[in-house]
């Protein structure tokens, strides 16, 4: 059975939910990766693998979903809660495209006391500033999210989005698209899996790009993983609007739902599975920032053909204990000695050039930097123009005599 399947594979067809059950569960990890490689080189002949230089930037910590396996978010009221000021943003994205970086790649937590209006205007103060970078912000809990606090649908959030700058939209908070699994995880609230396909539907429709996740190694069941990959291909068949898959392992230190991380050859099995499976899909990327730098390049090897973000800053992942770092110079060491091309790129894998470190000097990179410093909880000027809705933040929008 694992032959007649594997040939399958091979021939470029399409697998059946029970073949690729079977695949998964019986295929030696050797035959899944060279499965998987089989369908990247196909894909990618030529090969690029490629990369972006952006921004992971997390505008406020403070959220209301409460997911447990989340080490990041702070309860409204936290001392510990933040919410960046635009021009704390302005300089991160000076400092991107100072390195080379075109985009930013913002989403945060569900903050009840960010109106929408507020993203308006951070979106259009940024594209009047930075006319030509780019926004990949707000996944699609996040835009659940203001349309429930604007009780607006989610295709006008989307449109309105759109016309304050908005180019394209993340996949994060996809976790497992089975809601059996997003109830366990405390996250059914936030967006159910139909919700969270929805918004990415409608986004597509609207003329956007989007990118698809998932989070595995929590309570999900080999079924459950497989649902997961068969709806975004369902969703791909319809209308092609996904970029791009990344998977990463749940990390739990730190965390309400705690347990273990997967391993290393449970990542290049799923990202391999992943490969075969979504068929539809051009580009995966290797998730290094939760698997370090030589399972990311080993990942190359088994379905991925994107080394995915030089990063610059991370925040949710290493709230869980995950620090790793590289930088444009260490993202293309790892390409080349695996033997590949290593090419810049944008969110819609347009391929712009060499690496920017070889044109011109750039400061090497050694650490992810943060949101904030430690012990910085000043509030920006600018959240005293929009109303708030929790009395924590009725009570810092107040202006002392």
């Amino acid at each position: 059975m694992i032959d007649h399947i594997a040939n399958k594979v091979r021939a470029g067809e399409r697998v059946s939910a029970a073949e690729a059950l079977e695949l998964y569960r019986e295929a030696p990890t050797a035959l899944l990766g060279r499965l998987a490689d089989g369908i990247r080189a196909r894909k990618h002949p030529d090969g690029v693998v490629s990369y972006i230089i952006d921004r992971n930037v997390n505008y406020t910590n403070i959220c209301v979903a409460k997911c447990n396996f989340c080490a990041f978010y702070r309860p409204v009221g936290s001392a510990e809660g933040y919410v960046l000021g635009f021009d704390e943003l302005f300089q991160k994205i000076d400092e991107t495209i100072a390195v080379g970086g075109s985009q930013l790649l913002l989403q945060g937590g569900h903050n009840p006391d960010l109106p929408l209006t507020w993203y308006e205007d951070l979106f259009r103060a940024i594209k009047e500033r930075y006319p030509a970078f780019k926004l990949h912000a707000l996944s699609p809990p996040e835009v659940i999210h203001l349309s429930r606090l604007s009780q607006l649908p989610v295709p006008a959030i989307i449109d309105r989005l759109i016309a304050a700058g908005l180019d394209s939209i993340p996949g994060g908070g996809a976790e497992i698209l089975v809601d059996r699994v997003r109830k366990l995880l405390h996250c059914d609230g936030k967006a159910t899996a139909d919700e969270w396909l929805g918004v990415m539907r409608h986004a597509h429709r609207a003329g956007l790009r989007t990118t698809a996740t998932m989070m595995y190694g929590t309570v999900e069941t080999d079924e459950e993983c497989l649902e997961h990959l068969l709806r975004l291909r369902a969703l791909q068949d319809e209308t092609g609007g996904f970029t791009a898959f990344i998977t990463w392992s749940y990390q739990p230190d730190h965390t309400e739902l705690a347990g273990r991380e997967a391993t290393g050859i449970e990542y290049l099995r799923t990202l391999a599975f992943a490969r075969i499976v979504l068929d539809n899909f051009d580009n995966l990327q290797a998730s290094w920032v939760t698997q370090g730098g030589k399972v990311g390049q080993l990942s190359l090897a088994y379905g991925a053909n994107d080394m995915g973000s030089v990063m610059i800053e991370e925040n949710v992942v290493r709230a869980a204990g995950a620090s790793y770092c590289m930088d444009e110079v260490e993202i293309v060491r790892n390409i080349e000695d695996a033997g590949f091309v290593a090419k810049r790129r944008s969110m819609h894998y347009e391929m712009l050039g060499d690496p920017i470190f070889r044109e011109r000097e750039v400061p090497r990179m050694l650490e992810l930097a943060t949101a904030r410093e430690d012990g910085d909880t000043h509030v920006p000027d600018e959240l005293l123009n929009y109303p708030a809705r929790s009395r924590a933040g009725k009570q810092l929008r107040i202006i002392p005599n």
